[in-house]
């Protein structure tokens, strides 16, 4: 019998299951992909939003503005990376002028540190503005991170201290006992947490009509090489009906990405990529100029799973006592998931585990090892200590087989090729693994003991080679 169960490996599930490591409770995550971070986490604008723009009095701006706070001491705590560049809000004529005004009077109300500046003084910090910005909002407490190293980070640290990760395992029936629930006709649980994403809803109609509905949203994006001379701040349109608008956004590594769109789609696990992408090249020429799309390297889209009651839907529910809603998080959800992992385990859960302690000697994860960040003496230490970090795998990145083998061999590990990209970045860079892919298959099979016509690229079905092109000699 299970504590609690934890229905989804997201970025905000991962965080509950982190938090709840730290206590002496039994605690199961279940996840249907193959790896953690498979569904909006991985695919969204990596963006520590500052909390000037959800609407007042929402559980949106709260947690927004809660979270924001949060994200450098977690960072630290994950020992993952966390960069606070800033962001420029910016107008192009005299309605978003105004729309920029009320933004302002939002940030005064809500103690968001901004500046105003006008189009000249942000080009100054900005020189590949567009000419046609007129007025800018500059919020420096806007951040950007990797969103899949800190769930990889957190659910790690989880799993060291006793939390149990079912990955590949779909829920298809809940049943309520009397004391517990019964997961697939074998998982006892005595509490669910859904954070299913997209199929939040789809969970709760295994237990009762569900009070909201999911409205899956697309979000595309290009992604251009090294670029960091090009851009420094996060740049985002006035913002309208359909949401931020188009962005351009620096990350950690000195990559720049573009989008997204919003576009509503039926099914729940399109990810493909498609007309969108013409929306946002048209775009944005709104707010940037000399836009280098002869550096593109890759294009990718992420789902939002937006729900009919237009707000983030957090509580026990209503009639089934000790299933707990996270529904419906969507931007700012990425910003806004370690306040709401927060609330979730002081408000809710703890109330319901009163007697229980704080684990002592709780175990701190390693952080992955980032050679980029070595002195020559370091590299050679390590080298030295073992030969395979001294053998580069992936050129554009400047990956070695030791740090492959690494994200490999650690709790919550890495088993597809997708799963070492996001962990270490070979397949990351300009030749998008037209090199190290080979040699990454090969050391997943070695490390997990696979054939390599078992490894995959990332889902179900990605298989990369089917069989052998000729008999064994």
């Amino acid at each position: 019998m299970y504590d609690i169960t934890i229905i989804g490996a997201g970025i905000t599930g991962s965080l509950i299951a982190h938090g709840l490591s730290k206590y002496d409770l039994k605690v199961l995550v279940l996840e249907k992909e193959n790896d953690v971070a498979e569904g909006a986490t991985g695919a969204n604008s990596a963006m520590v939003h500052s909390g000037h723009d959800p609407k007042p009095g929402t559980l949106k701006c709260k947690y927004n503005l809660l979270g924001n706070r949060m994200y450098p001491d977690l960072c630290k705590e994950l020992q993952v990376e966390y960069g606070p560049i800033g962001a420029f809000v910016v107008a192009t004529d005299d309605i978003e002028e105004e729309k920029l005004d009320t933004l302002i009077e939002q940030c005064k109300e809500r103690n968001v540190p901004y500046e105003v500046l006008s189009g000249d003084e942000a080009r100054k910090q900005e020189p590949n503005l567009s000419d046609g910005v007129t007025k800018a909002l500059s919020l420096p407490t806007t951040g950007i991170i990797m969103p899949f190293e800190v769930t990889i980070a957190a659910m790690e640290e989880a799993m060291l201290n006793g939390v149990e990760l079912m990955l590949d395992y779909e829920v298809s029936s809940i049943e309520k006992k009397d004391d517990h629930f019964l997961i697939n006709d074998e998982i006892e649980t005595k509490v669910i947490i859904n954070c299913a994403g997209a199929h939040v809803d789809d969970i709760t109609n295994m237990l009762r009509p569900s009070p909201y509905k999911v409205i899956t949203r697309k979000g595309e994006y290009f992604v251009l090489d090294h670029l960091e001379s090009y851009l420094h701040h996060v740049i985002y349109p006035t913002p309208s009906i359909k949401g931020k608008g188009v962005l351009a956004i620096p990350t950690l590594h000195g990559n720049i990405m573009l989008g997204p769109n919003s576009d509503e789609t039926e099914d729940k696990d399109d990810d493909a990529t498609g007309s969108g992408l013409d929306y946002i090249r048209s775009q944005i020429n709104k707010t940037m100029k000399n836009v280098p799309f002869n550096k593109l390297i890759h294009t990718f889209a992420g789902l939002r799973p937006h729900i009919d009651l237009n707000d983030f839907y957090i509580q026990e529910d209503d009639e089934i006592s000790n299933f707990i809603h996270v529904a419906g998080i969507e931007s700012p959800g990425l910003t806004a998931a370690p306040a709401i992992a927060k609330d979730v385990i002081e408000g809710i859960i703890m109330p319901k585990f009163v007697e229980c302690k704080v684990k002592e000697n709780y175990i701190r994860r390693k952080p992955f090892i980032d050679m980029r960040y070595m002195s020559f003496e370091e590299k050679a230490k390590l080298i030295e200590s073992d030969p395979d970090f001294g053998k580069v795998i992936c050129r554009c990145e400047k990956i070695s087989m030791g740090q492959i083998k690494d994200v490999i061999r650690r709790k919550c590990g890495a088993t597809t090729i997708k799963g070492v990209k996001m962990r270490c970045r070979p397949g990351m860079g300009r030749c998008q693994g037209g090199f190290c892919e080979p040699e990454v298959l090969r050391l997943l099979s070695e490390e997990l003991n696979k054939e390599v016509t078992d490894i995959k690229l990332d889902k179900d079905g990605s298989t990369v080679l089917l069989a052998s092109a000729k008999e064994d000699l």
